[in-house]
């Protein structure tokens, strides 16, 4: 179970990433749409599992291909914006969110 303090950072990050998807994805992702929809937290505050949502769903792979190329500029960007909140900016790691996918399926099967 996260603590508050984790929760409070992912909390954060997720706001802050959003922005900088919103602002950045225009230029590196045309006709793309990037929602952060979780990050997830060590407890050390030393590594950010960030899970994204991509729409249009398809080459989803090489949108995270490009996003975790990106990786560095990202977390640049990502610590001039939290530099007075926090003191160590954490490591991201991007993943897909499938979890659409998955309710998607579920109302299917359940439809027939």
């Amino acid at each position: 179970m996260a603590s508050i303090r984790q929760n409070k950072v992912a909390r954060l990050l997720q706001k802050e990433l959003g922005d900088i998807f919103q602002r950045e994805s225009r230029n590196l992702f045309p006709g793309k749409m990037v929602t952060v929809t979780v990050v997830r937290v060590t407890a050390d505050l030393s590594l950010a599992r960030v899970y994204l949502s991509i729409f249009p769903g398809n080459n989803r792979e090489k949108v995270i291909g490009d996003i975790n190329h990106q990786g560095k500029h990202i977390r640049h960007e990502l610590g001039n914006r939290v530099r007075h909140q926090l003191r160590l900016v954490p490591e991201l790691q991007f993943f897909i969110d499938d979890s659409l996918d998955y309710v998607e399926n579920i109302d299917e099967l359940l439809k027939s």
